[in-house]
């Protein structure tokens, strides 16, 4: 009896995967909808889109009726629901939240964010997002937010922009706004401004390695879960950049909580309730009311230190980003915007230019959308957003780069690949 080689079998199966794969081509319902290939499932038509992931999502999400199950390879786990239909939304995050826990291959994806309100369930969720709420609800945290923005602005932003048009320089308004952000968003939760935002625009270890950690978790979803068990088995790869970012991340944290703790046992803080972060509020917690947090424990400090971070630095940086890039695509909204300014902040000179109130800012619509306000963490979101659009719309123009491109980086926060490359002028005419 003949033996069948191994070759034979290689090449039967290579024709029965075309031909089946040609049936499945054409039995597609839209061009746009990925091919279900047999054992493989619709990973191969991901892979190869994924130098254009968003536009290519938008693109089936939109054939599909805004809902679309994604098929991964047999016996792997990565099938996924993606769906952008409000009404799916509301009833998932909002109606019918606790019917839909993140559980534990989530927490795995996302395990550098430990057991912050990101990969929280349950008791643990309510009790962060209900202590958040009360710490900054409350008028001292807003009006610390709003001290700390202007100082930011005032300080570090406004000295930037006045060097780089001064010089005529290309200023990538990317890396300036996720400076901004990281700043006031660091200071805010810990107290400590590290100075990332500043002429020398030095490189700060703790921002690289969120970034870091932001585009593995990207990839993470779409790769095999044994694919990266090799890579942290064998140190190499998305894995291995993980591992360094994780360390580095719990470093950062850990000398945060130290140095806080150290102050406090001393009693050298002279922090008033007025100016009082959350890692100093999280220290002092009241457990009997929220009894599934532990002050006590560092990682429970470092968690909440970094999930704060990434809510309030990379949404907001990303969310500047790409405004300010709309508003170099639609100057009639520049002009709409500045007129909207001129009726509804006060004048003001430049020695008081630091003085917005918080009544103020909120007057303005500012073509943020910014919809009912019921989410703490979007407020100071929308306060970050506003006084620095009120700055740079009031008193530069903004360019892009001739021939710079703008394409998204695949990540979990939605980045330009080569940054926002701008020329940047002083307004003569502020009328």
């Amino acid at each position: 009896m003949a033996m069948i080689s191994l070759l034979e079998i290689t090449v039967s199966f290579l024709c029965f995967s075309f031909f089946f794969g040609c049936f499945f081509i054409m039995k597609k319902p839209h061009r746009s909808f990925p091919t279900n290939w047999p054992f493989l499932g619709m990973l191969p038509g991901l892979l190869v889109e994924i130098p254009r992931v968003y536009d290519y999502i938008t693109e089936f999400l939109e054939a599909s009726n805004l809902t679309f199950l994604f098929k991964g390879p047999c016996f792997v786990g990565v099938n996924m629901l993606f769906t952008v239909d409000p009404a799916n939304i509301h009833h998932i995050m909002s109606s019918n939240f606790t019917n839909y826990p993140k559980g534990s291959e989530f927490k795995k994806i996302f395990d550098v964010l430990g057991d912050g309100i990101f990969n929280a369930d349950f008791d643990l969720w309510m009790d962060l997002r209900k202590s958040a709420q009360s710490m900054m609800s409350r008028p001292e945290f807003q009006r610390f937010t709003l001290r700390t923005n202007m100082r930011k602005l005032e300080k570090g932003l406004v000295p930037i922009l006045d060097h780089f048009a001064e010089k005529k320089l290309v200023l990538d308004l990317q890396d300036v706004f996720q400076r901004f952000t990281f700043d006031t968003t660091f200071v805010l939760a810990t107290g400590i401004d590290p100075g990332c935002l500043s002429i020398e625009m030095p490189e700060i270890e703790f921002a690289r390695a969120l970034d870091e950690a932001m585009e593995v978790i990207f990839f993470r979803h779409i790769k095999p879960e044994i694919v990266c068990k090799i890579q942290r088995l064998l140190g190499f790869g998305d894995e291995l950049k993980m591992k360094i970012a994780h360390s580095t991340l719990d470093r950062v944290c850990s000398k945060c909580i130290a140095s806080k703790r150290d102050e406090i046992t001393r009693g050298v803080t002279s922090i008033d309730s007025s100016s009082k972060d959350l890692l100093t509020s999280y220290m002092d917690v009241d457990t009997t009311k929220y009894k599934s947090l532990n002050p006590g424990d560092d990682k429970f400090l470092r968690d909440m230190i970094l999930s704060f971070m990434i809510a309030g630095r990379d949404t907001t940086g990303s969310a500047l980003t790409w405004f300010f890039w709309l508003l170099t695509k639609n100057p009639e909204v520049t002009t709409k915007i500045r007129q909207e300014i001129n009726t509804k902040i006060s004048p003001r000179t430049n020695n008081d230019s630091d003085h917005f109130s918080s009544q103020e800012l909120n007057k303005l619509f500012l073509s943020f959308n910014a919809g009912p306000r019921t989410c703490l963490g979007k407020e100071v979101a929308m306060t970050q957003m506003k006084t620095v659009a009120v700055k740079i719309i009031q008193n530069y123009e903004i360019k892009i780069v001739e021939g710079h491109t703008i394409d998204p980086v695949p990540s979990v926060i939605l980045r330009m690949k080569q940054g926002l490359k701008v020329m940047v002028t002083k307004r003569s005419n502020l009328v």
